[in-house]
């Protein structure tokens, strides 16, 4: 069955896209900005102006609200899904939407395999690179608010991998009901965390946050998903990002970017 697919690709500049249908170019942080000639998420009900703090959580929030297709995705414009390394060029590697629907026929959402921490569980990790306050707050929601979930967020100081980066594909009544569970946490968090004693680089701790709350959800409501391979589009700088944490780690000395 030819499912009815659409994946955001969230971008903040202009960039080679896929040309598969199934992928949509999203300026994220679009308001107020200068068209990249891509839909902007500041069209329709949106919270484009909250960007520089929720990050690509602005495009999800655009898709939640202005996309109806069956099946929604969330992926970035430097990091896609993939199945099969079948060429040089990267673009040729990502998951197409034969690929899409074959894994759908059997789950209700496809995440990247996880990342593994193994000295350092999801926790502590974030309390090392980053400030931990935001973080902690969101357990105390999570405890007045949602309770059914504190345990498996308190899981959080044991587990040591998880699946990050904000990228998902799922159903459009999965992506409901975590869309409002996932934006009522952080509005109420915006409502109780002072952002300005961060740096313009902290402050993004939304997304941040969002992505330790994705297993937090599908382990809580036992998901039936997929794990698929994803692809970097642009070179990493291994050797910046294990400087980066033993910094974080063994000299306190927070995350200053991203790597």
């Amino acid at each position: 069955m030819n499912k009815d697919i659409k994946i955001i690709v969230a971008t903040h500049k202009k960039y080679e896209m896929p040309k598969d249908e199934m992928y949509l170019p999203l300026q994220v942080g679009a308001d107020g900005k200068e068209s990249l000639g891509y839909v902007k998420d500041n069209t329709g009900l949106n919270i484009s102006k909250k960007n520089p703090y929720f990050c690509e959580l602005t495009g999800l929030y655009w898709a939640w609200k202005n996309l109806d297709n069956d099946y929604i995705g969330l992926v970035h414009y430097r990091r896609y899904f993939m199945l099969h390394k079948k060429s040089n060029n990267k673009f040729k590697n990502i998951l197409t939407k034969d690929e899409t629907n074959k894994l759908l026929d059997s789950c209700d959402a496809i995440l990247p395999k996880k990342r593994k921490y193994y000295i350092e569980t999801m926790y502590s990790h974030y309390k090392h690179t980053m400030y931990v306050e935001p973080l902690d707050e969101t357990r105390n929601i999570i405890a007045e608010k949602y309770p059914e979930y504190l345990k498996e967020f308190d899981n959080l100081k044991h587990r040591t991998s998880g699946h990050m980066f904000n990228m998902f594909i799922m159903k459009k009544e999965l992506l409901n009901e975590y869309c409002n569970w996932l934006f009522d946490i952080l509005f109420e968090l915006e409502k109780r965390v002072d952002i300005s004693k961060y740096n313009d680089f902290h402050k993004r701790f939304y997304g941040r946050v969002s992505e330790l709350l994705l297993d937090v959800y599908f382990k809580t409501n036992k998901i039936n998903y997929k794990e698929v391979k994803f692809i970097y589009m642009e070179k990493i700088d291994y050797k910046k990002k294990v400087i980066g944490f033993i910094k974080a780690k063994f000299m306190g000395e927070k995350y200053g970017k991203s790597f």
